[in-house]
Formats: structure tokens, C-alpha cells, sequence
């Protein structure tokens, strides 16, 4: 298979060359809401296809439902793919999901391969309340930049890593005072994704390997490969605070009791 990461962040800067330079003050009137956290929580994600897994949907999922059952379920936040060409997202889904919980304060993420800042003041307009960031697809000047640019419009962000050499350069961003307070008020996460973009493969065993190396004073992400509430028991174990789970919510004919379920096992058996 092709470097899956490298054509995807080629997409994403044909699609962010499209975008205006400037925004309508009216458009980023939306409001956005902090992460409450409580000791082990569930980024709860909605997408209707996988690259990897294939469809997880029939073509008739009810966004708005499935983002109530996950609100029902207790997820902290609920993430929503909007890549369009491998994923069949929209940012229309990302404006449908915040728009429907917005009255229950429940912060929604971009999740996409973002490598403009143009792409964060959009997903800023649409509703969200933080996004996804890809410490590989960027390097330091752009991540840098594209940091600052989500927290200069109240965004969270989750800090994704795939292995040692991305946690040490998402790690060093903690030596900046402004990250780092960031990190200390639940804005800036650091993420842990056992599917290696590059080439869809998943190992395991990471989210295990690399907990040692995880930086103190950050919330830490385990993302992808979560499949039942004993998956979150071993990684809450393992010092990660959150995990992120997608296609087994996605699958389940009860997500609101497996994220409930997951949520419970991660605080039961959090190291922290």
C-alpha cells in the first residue's frame, strides 16, 4: 500500500487551498465548550466508513441519535470524521453533531488529516469545540502554528503520536509554558493511536510500549484498537486518562451501554 498518511495529507491541502483566508467574525460566534473530565473518560467518535474496516454503517446512520446515545453514555467529548475521500465525512456532519448537542455543553472534535490553519478557523465556525492534530503529517514550524491557532480560538487539542520519535517532539511542545498550562487545563492532549497511518497496520502492543515514555502533567489518549470494556481497563492501567473509540461504538447495537461500560472500567482501574 502507498504511504496512506502522505496522500491524505495531500487531499487535505487540495481541499484547504479552496478555503478563504479570512473569516466573518459572525461565523466563529459559536459557542465552545471545556472538556469535564472525571478520572477516566470516553472521546466517543461517529464516522460511517473505515479505510480499514470498510463501511460501518448502512448509509442511513442517524447522527443526531447516535451523538444523544453517546451524550447518554457519558463519552466526555464525541469526535466526527470529516474527511471526505477515504472516510465519506463532511464538515456538514461536524455542524449536525455540535448543533445537536450544544445544549448539553458537550464539546465536539474535528477529526481529520488538518494541516492549515485555514481548516481550524473552519472547523471553529462549524460548531467545533476542539480538534485532531497529526504530530507527523507536520513539522515543528507548522505544528507550532497550528497549535497556536487552535487555542487562540478556545479550541482543544488532541496531539496524536504513532511512535517514539512523534511522543518525544509532541513531548518537548510541554516545554513552552503556554503548552504546557494548556496541557494542565485539559486543552492540549497527547494521543497514542495503535494504527500507524502510514500504513493502516495496527500494533497492539504501543499503546504499552510507549506508556513509560508519556509526559507527566498531560491528559493521555489511547486511541484505536478499543474494542470492550476490558480493552479500557488495560490501558486506564497503563496511565493513559481518556481513550478514543470509534468502530466498536459504531458497530454496537447498544453504544450508549458499551461507552457507559468502557467508561466505568477505565475508572475503576485507572493508575492515576
Amino acid at each position: 500500500m502507498t504511504n496512506f498518511l502522505q496522500d491524505m495529507a495531500h487531499s487535505s491541502r487540495e481541499r484547504a487551498a479552496l478555503l478563504p483566508t479570512v473569516s466573518a467574525a459572525a461565523a466563529l460566534d459559536k459557542p465552545v465548550f471545556p472538556l469535564r473530565l472525571g478520572g477516566f473518560d470516553i472521546i466517543a467518535e461517529i464516522k460511517d466508513v473505515s479505510p480499514a474496516e470498510g463501511a460501518l454503517t448502512s448509509g442511513t446512520s442517524d447522527r443526531k441519535q447516535r451523538a444523544l446515545d453517546y451524550a447518554e453514555g457519558g463519552a466526555a467529548a464525541i469526535s466526527i470524521l470529516t474527511e471526505p475521500s477515504q472516510f465519506a465525512g463532511e464538515v456538514a456532519h461536524l455542524e449536525e453533531v455540535a448543533a445537536t448537542v450544544a445544549s448539553l455543553k458537550l464539546p465536539v472534535m474535528r477529526k481529520d488529516f488538518l494541516v492549515d490553519v485555514r481548516q481550524i478557523v473552519e472547523a471553529r465556525a462549524c460548531g467545533a469545540s476542539g480538534v485532531l492534530l497529526i504530530a507527523a503529517m507536520l513539522d515543528d514550524r507548522e505544528l507550532a502554528s497550528m497549535l497556536d491557532c487552535a487555542l487562540e480560538h478556545s479550541l482543544f487539542v488532541l496531539l496524536e503520536s504513532f511512535d517514539t520519535n512523534d511522543l518525544k517532539r509532541s513531548s518537548r511542545l510541554l516545554g513552552n509554558t503556554r503548552y504546557a498550562d494548556s496541557a494542565a487545563a485539559a486543552r492540549l492532549l497527547i494521543g497514542i493511536n495503535t494504527r500507524n497511518l502510514r500504513t493502516l497496520h495496527v500494533d497492539p502492543a504501543r499503546l504499552e510500549q510507549l506508556s513509560g515514555e508519556l509526559p507527566g502533567g498531560v491528559i493521555a489518549v489511547a486511541e484505536s484498537g478499543q474494542t470492550s470494556a476490558d480493552d479500557v481497563a488495560r490501558v486506564a492501567g497503563w496511565g493513559y486518562s481518556m481513550a478514543l473509540v470509534g468502530t466498536a461504538l459504531m458497530r454496537s447495537d447498544n453504544p450508549r451501554a458499551l461507552l457507559a461500560d468502557m467508561r466505568a472500567a477505565g475508572r475503576e482501574h485507572c493508575s492515576a
